[in-house]
């Protein structure tokens, strides 16, 4: 306010003529009247130098203009100047219906000022809302709503929307998901990023930006907890932390020219139920429907439909008090009592609790109650009466405050201490630390560099980032880099089968990559060889060398039909042996020796059976190849096919065995002796017949049995004969020869037998030739005789017929013989 004192004014050759004063509103004014005939004229105040001014420019009658801070001086007529010093009282102190404290806002003259209440529009919970003009209700929608708007249009595309959705599991309550302020030609969006959380993003006309952000009119910046939305043109701001917003409308740009879900700027809560057409509906749950807007996301919604219900702000049944709740009312907030009444918060808080137990959302109630507090300049550190179902954790390099500046002070800011009494919780910058820059989230203890590693760097400070050498200056550059240097390297020449270079990180400076030589396997152009069955691929590589060098080693094992087999595992060679794998290696093949041994095989045959071999078969079979024969004395007589034996317990039983299609037939025979008498024979005349079983009287003149007979001859051999008759001996006599029936083989049986050597010796000669030399020569010279078994044959058997030829020829033989003795 300006100093009432009474001001001097003073002219060069003039004197006061008149003093008066007058006031208006609040305030007053003091006049002082000269009139002035020089071309200068001095005005002074106590404790004030003169001024001066020419009076060359004119001024016309009633013509005013500001001599210094609200003194004003105005033209009367001619040289008369009337000089009015602008004197202001403290205006009376209003009550704003929306509970806060008024602000002062200065008079369109800049020297006075007077008390408005701000329209403070602000919304938490499921929601719950609290007009400009301190009507609170509750409101379920679950579209996109109009906050504010002006009636009046002044702004070019200026509003603020709310997007809600239902935040439990019936779809009974609502929760704040997006706040929309539109200004112009840039949409502001602050969405939460997890439902009932203090993590919010931002977007500007649907692109993600940073903070601080400031374009066209518009800024945004972080506040705490908040994310706060100016326009310093409109002097407003919107705020949104997830949890809630508020607006921050001037009266004086705004008073009488807002509608929506905030309601009518006017201090007065009776039209702030307000509808779109501008009629007043029963209460603000009903009017809130209507102000839905055109939201591609929500196609269910539809502006202008009737709610089918008139929504509750009390819960549907009772419930017992959060202890959280009773906080508001308690000794904690009671600093903020008198200035905000906490009741309507409470009531938030006490639905909130009951609706929705399990969302902690009671906490924004708490949380809003405490942000109107602090702007009230009543800081209220409430979380940690919480037991932690509030608590909020701040980044390491952080720490929480209750009542922390609204814009803190960085290292590019004024270093003024803030002058603003009102204050906002959320997490700064430690004692003895700053914030770098608003958009530079660093804390630092001097004001250096920060550059894009978020290092805090000391003027003067040198340093290598991005492989750029660096150093930190003081000024606006600040930071000043120039391209790392890197020492020069030995050239590496990676020569060799496989090898490549690569660049790899120097431990020491990671800037300068050092080249090495890599091996790459695949590279190399030798492949591995196909080994044989019974070797693998071994490779190695050599000591200095990439590339493999491989050779086929035996696996040490037997290989037998293209398979190999373990050692000690049987080998299936066939099926007459047992073989398997042995541990024994061919030093030719260097493969291991497979060891046979053949099936055991019964080797032993009864009389009268042969082992023979059987294809197909491993072990040979016993097979019949001579008649058994069980005599009565059990005795067991063997015959070959086609042979006759006597019992030789008794010479009348004949055993034979013969051959039919490959069966072994054996017969026995009985020989049936006639009547024979002793006394009829003659002394001396008992003989056998030839059969050796029956006896008969032999004819002195009968010839005699088969028995030896010599005779002297010459021998002829190639036209040389002997020098003497020679002794000769042949073999002459009967045999016996008979035909019976056999039982056994159901036929005739045969049995035939004729003289013939038994028993022969060779002996040596002297011939003497035509030519007059001698040779020697050997012949057989028969020693005994005796009857033997002959084959009986028919005219069928091949066989008969070619014994009973060869029996033919030996008789003609004999009788030639005969013959040729006889004629000698």
């Amino acid at each position: 306010s300006v100093s009432t004192s009474p001001v001097t004014v003073t002219t060069s050759g003039t004197t006061p003529t008149e003093s008066f004063t007058t006031t208006s509103g609040t305030t007053s004014s003091n006049f002082t009247t000269v009139t002035g005939t020089t071309t200068t004229t001095e005005i002074l105040s106590p404790g004030s130098t003169s001024t001066s001014w020419p009076t060359e420019t004119s001024s016309a009658p009633g013509e005013s203009w500001w001599l210094c801070e609200c003194i004003k001086a105005i033209c009367i007529e001619d040289d008369i100047v009337q000089v009015v010093p602008i004197i202001c009282d403290p205006p009376p102190k209003p009550a704003c219906a929306n509970g806060l404290s008024p602000v002062q806002v200065l008079d369109e003259d800049g020297c006075c000022w007077h008390w408005e209440c701000d329209c403070y529009c602000t919304g938490w919970g499921d929601p719950h809302y609290m007009t400009f003009d301190g009507l609170y209700y509750s409101y379920q929608g679950n579209c996109t709503y109009v906050l504010v708007e002006e009636i009046y249009k002044k702004v070019d595309n200026f509003g603020v929307y709310i997007d809600n959705y239902h935040c439990d599991t019936r779809d009974v309550v609502s929760c704040p998901r997006t706040l929309i302020v539109r200004h112009e030609t840039q949409e502001v969006r602050i969405a939460t990023v997890k439902p009932n959380t203090l993590q919010v993003e931002v977007t500007v006309n649907k692109q993600a930006v940073s903070l601080p952000y400031k374009k066209f009119g518009l800024s945004i910046y972080e506040s705490g907890i908040n994310r706060v939305v100016e326009i310093p043109e409109l002097k407003m701001n919107v705020t949104y932390n997830g949890l809630s917003f508020s607006i921050r409308m001037p009266y004086s740009l705004f008073g009488n020219n807002t509608h929506g879900q905030c309601g009518t700027c006017n201090n007065n809560t009776a039209d702030d139920c307000m509808l779109p057409n501008g009629n007043i509906a029963e209460n603000c749950e009903t009017m809130a429907d209507h102000w839905q807007v055109v939201d591609p996301s929500k196609p269910q919604c539809s502006p202008g439909l009737i709610p089918t219900k008139v929504p509750s702000t009390t819960p549907m049944q009772p419930c017992k008090e959060s202890s959280i709740c009773k906080l508001l009312l308690g000794s904690v907030f009671e600093p903020c009592h008198g200035f905000v009444q906490p009741e309507k918060y409470y009531a938030a808080c006490v639905f909130d609790s009951c609706v929705l137990p399990n969302l902690d959302l009671e906490c924004s109630s708490l949380q809003t109650y405490a942000a109107i507090c602090a702007d009230q300049s009543v800081c209220i550190d409430w979380r940690n009466h919480t037991d932690g179902v509030c608590s909020y954790k701040c980044p390491s390099d952080k720490e929480y405050r209750a009542c922390g500046p609204i814009k803190e002070i960085t290292c590019k800011s004024s270093q003024q201490n803030e002058t603003s009494t009102k204050h906002v919780e959320g997490c700064f910058c430690p004692n003895g630390t700053m914030l770098y820059d608003s958009g530079v989230d660093v804390c630092v203890k001097t004001c250096g560099c920060v550059g894009v590693d978020k290092i805090p760097r000391e003027f003067g400070e040198k340093f290598t980032v991005d492989c750029q050498d660096c150093i930190c200056l003081e000024g606006e550059n600040g930071i000043v880099c120039e391209p790392h240097e890197c020492p020069k390297q030995n050239k590496t020449s990676c020569d060799g089968e496989g090898f490549y270079e690569v660049n790899e990180v120097n431990s020491e400076d990671s800037c300068c990559p050092i080249v090495t030589c890599k091996c790459n396997t695949s590279l190399c152009t030798t492949k591995a060889p196909k080994c044989t069955l019974g070797f693998e691929v071994h490779s190695h590589i050599p000591s200095g060398q990439c590339c493999p060098v491989y050779q086929c080693v035996p696996k040490r094992v037997c290989v037998h039909q293209n398979a190999e087999f373990l050692p000690n595992s049987s080998v299936f060679v066939d099926k007459c042996q047992n073989c398997f794998c042995t541990d024994k290696v061919n030093i030719s093949n260097q493969l291991n020796i497979i060891s046979c041994e053949h099936i055991p095989c019964n080797i032993y045959c009864d009389p009268g059976y042969e082992l023979q071999p059987v294809k197909g078969e491993c072990c040979g079979r016993c097979v019949q190849t001579k008649c058994v024969i069980h005599t009565g004395n059990n005795f067991d007589l063997i015959l070959s096919p086609g042979e006759f034996k006597n019992d030789p317990y008794n010479n009348c039983t004949i055993y034979s065995c013969v051959n039919i299609h490959n069966q072994l037939i054996s017969s026995t025979s009985e020989i049936t002796c006639p009547a024979f008498s002793e006394k009829s024979c003659k002394p001396g005349t008992i003989t056998f017949l030839p059969n050796g079983c029956c006896k008969t009287c032999a004819p002195l003149d009968s010839p005699a049995l088969c028995a030896v007979h010599q005779r002297k001859d010459f021998i002829l051999y190639k036209g040389c004969r002997s020098v003497d008759r020679v002794v000769m001996t042949e073999c002459e006599g009967t045999c016996g020869t008979f035909s019976l029936y056999s039982a056994e083989a159901n036929s005739m049986d045969h049995s035939c037998s004729c003289c013939r050597e038994s028993r022969t010796s060779v002996r040596e000669v002297e011939l003497k030739c035509p030519t007059g030399h001698s040779i020697s020569h050997k012949y057989i010279y028969v020693e005994s005789c005796s009857c033997q078994e002959t084959e009986c044959g028919s005219s069928q058997s091949s066989e008969l017929q070619s014994t009973e030829e060869n029996d033919k020829a030996s008789t003609l033989n004999r009788i030639k013989r005969a013959i040729s003795l006889t004629s000698k």
